[in-house]
């Protein structure tokens, strides 16, 4: 049923979903279960593809504290039903039935303990379960609504008709794991509105000035609190070789915008100032740098003294002045970065189809009936951290019990 040498489709079926990853799996095991008669088609050679890499492999399938403020769209209620109705505690049940051992990794993030494709498998045997095909290597060439309800596909392996057409194609996020615009397409073609998009959960880039004076700092991680507007994340900064990167950047990527301003506090839950003060009356005759080695590595310590002009010396040399105001100066590290990574590496998208247009409930669009759009093709996103997942899972269960 899932191999992708089944070249031929039924002419008709009751659910038809364009896209085999998370949330079009979770949507065609639950229309099935229901009855319905459902297939589901997709490019990629192989089904789940975001899935397999995702979580260095390992599959950040959700996360403990998944709630609605954890989510990014024009409409920040639209989210709420689909996930109040499948929670990361309905995700965590199914996998649990499986068998598939996991754990906690940070904050809530839950990680597969052996592979991803335990999380495909899982889904894949819930579309066997509920009679659900999947055929790959299939690629959509027209979509028409037919005159009598329901909607008409022509594709590589032929045409078939169907009842509810299901759009779970995702973002434009890694293109070279097949993301497409195809999504939003097929939502102007039938007059709904795409909400602006652009890369998120992504690394940024540096001017070429600013990376030689980093040249040695690649590999180079420490906890920061990372700021852009009104978001704020306290999690890990990684140095690389074209910028910054790590979950705080990660996270801070979805506040910003070009031109716009990134602060890092480099020494989180540490008033740095008052910290140094102490640290001269505690060890007078240390110096500085072997001080600061306490918080960060020697490389960054050198990093940030040389940044802002500061010599090192025994921290009885500095007048009580000079020590708060050299404090102040390597709390926070403002600047404005070049760029992003793009979709290159992006692990979402930012924006999609308006859900202006979509039901909360069923995630139906209002104005075509039959025709309905879950995942990350819509305007919902979610942080890092395992909660793009359970959006769709929960967008997936939605559409699932209605088509």
């Amino acid at each position: 049923m899932n191999k992708p040498s089944a070249n031929t489709l039924p002419g008709r079926v009751d659910v038809l979903i364009v896209g085999a990853g998370a949330a079009g799996l979770m949507c065609a095991a639950t229309a099935g279960r229901r009855g319905r008669s459902v297939l589901v088609l997709d490019r990629a050679n192989k089904v789940g593809k975001k899935i397999l890499m995702s979580g260095g492999g390992r599959c950040n399938f959700t996360n403990l504290y998944t709630a609605p403020e954890n989510f990014y769209s024009r409409n920040p209620h639209f989210c709420k039903s689909a996930l109040a109705r499948y929670t990361q505690w309905d995700f965590i049940a199914l996998v649990e039935q499986y068998g598939i051992p996991y754990h906690e990794k940070t904050l809530g993030q839950l990680f597969c303990d052996n592979k991803s494709k335990d999380i495909v498998d899982l889904l894949l045997a819930e579309c066997r379960a509920a009679r659900a095909q999947v055929r790959t290597r299939c690629e959509i060439e027209s979509v028409a609504a037919r005159d009598g309800g329901g909607y008409r596909l022509q594709t590589s392996l032929g045409a078939v008709e169907c009842e509810s057409l299901v759009i779970a194609s995702g973002g434009l996020s890694i293109p070279t794991m097949g993301a497409t615009g195809f999504g939003y397409d097929i939502a102007r073609q039938f007059g709904l509105d795409i909400v602006p998009t652009r890369a998120a959960l992504v690394p940024f880039t540096q001017h070429k000035d600013e990376l030689e004076q980093q040249q040695d700092l690649p590999g180079s991680a420490l906890a920061v609190t990372a700021s852009c507007d009104e978001g704020a994340f306290n999690e890990q900064m990684l140095f690389t070789h074209r910028g910054l990167s790590g979950p705080a950047v990660l996270q801070i990527s979805s506040h910003w915008r070009e031109g716009r301003m990134v602060a890092f506090d480099l020494a989180p839950g540490t008033d740095l100032p008052e910290w140094l003060k102490q640290q001269r009356t505690e060890k007078p005759d240390t110096h500085l740098h072997s001080v600061l080695a306490d918080i960060w590595s020697k490389k960054l310590v050198r990093f940030f003294l040389q940044k802002h002009g500061i010599e090192s010396r025994p921290l009885k040399q500095y007048g009580e002045k000079a020590l708060m105001e050299i404090g102040e100066k390597l709390q926070t590290w403002k600047l404005v970065p070049s760029g992003t990574e793009g979709y290159r590496t992006a692990e979402v998208t930012l924006g999609g189809v308006d859900t202006d247009n979509i039901s909360s409930r069923t995630m139906e669009c209002k104005s075509r009936p039959g025709l309905y759009f879950i995942g990350e093709v819509l305007d919902v996103t979610g942080w890092l951290g395992g909660y793009n997942f359970q959006w769709a899972w929960a967008s997936g269960h939605a559409a699932g019990e209605a088509v």
